[in-house]
């Protein structure tokens, strides 16, 4: 069974959007895109280059798939270029239904629970979660995360897209790993772990 991880920069105050780019999501206003550039360092692209080795096909919404795809296909030999490349994209959108870059699949909203469910039950590697906010948010919906790799950064960004929205369902996790770079990007894997549970002191 393949699992879901959804790898995502966020803010103190729980902000994904535009992490990378001013330009890269401006939408409601948004004007504080790369917001985590400053942050950048060594112990960053090591932790980086790290993951980018193990196996992993990509699970996008439209947007983060259009980014990617606008990029990566001309970068095979920079960063992780080569993992992003040689992966399959499993792609939410209801516009898209092909595309030249290699290994590309494309769900509509109607049907995508049910693929992304059947995608979960094959062999394969895991399926990772760049960006895709409102993807996020159907996923998490319907319990379909089974992990997080959270990089929280040293900011507070007031507005913008969130990573857990209104009415995102309550659920507990486990913390499997967590590190902090010079630069205070802390570094955490949390692994699903049933039901909130809950007590009195």
């Amino acid at each position: 069974m393949r699992k879901i991880i959804v790898v995502t920069m966020v803010s103190l105050d729980n902000v994904m959007q535009a992490p990378g780019d001013p330009a890269e999501d401006t939408s409601e206003g948004f004007t504080l895109g790369g917001w985590t550039v400053p942050y950048a360092d060594d112990f960053f692209g090591k932790v980086l280059d790290e993951e980018m080795n193990k196996p992993f096909d990509l699970l996008l919404g439209r947007k983060t798939f259009e980014i990617f795809a606008s990029y990566w296909p001309q970068h095979d030999d920079e960063g992780p270029g080569p993992g992003i490349n040689k992966a399959a994209k499993y792609v939410a959108s209801n516009t898209l239904i092909s595309h030249d870059w290699g290994k590309c699949v494309f769900f509509e909203s109607a049907s995508l629970v049910k693929e992304i469910k059947n995608l979960k039950q094959q062999d394969g590697p895991d399926l990772w979660v760049y960006g895709s906010s409102n993807l996020i948010q159907t996923l998490l919906k319907n319990d379909l995360v089974d992990e997080f790799w959270l990089r929280t950064f040293p900011v507070i960004l007031g507005n913008g897209k969130k990573l857990f929205a209104e009415g995102t369902p309550p659920a507990a996790f486990t913390l499997t790993d967590s590190k902090t770079s010079p630069a205070g990007v802390v570094f955490a894997s949390y692994q699903r772990a049933g039901e909130v549970k809950s007590g009195s002191f």
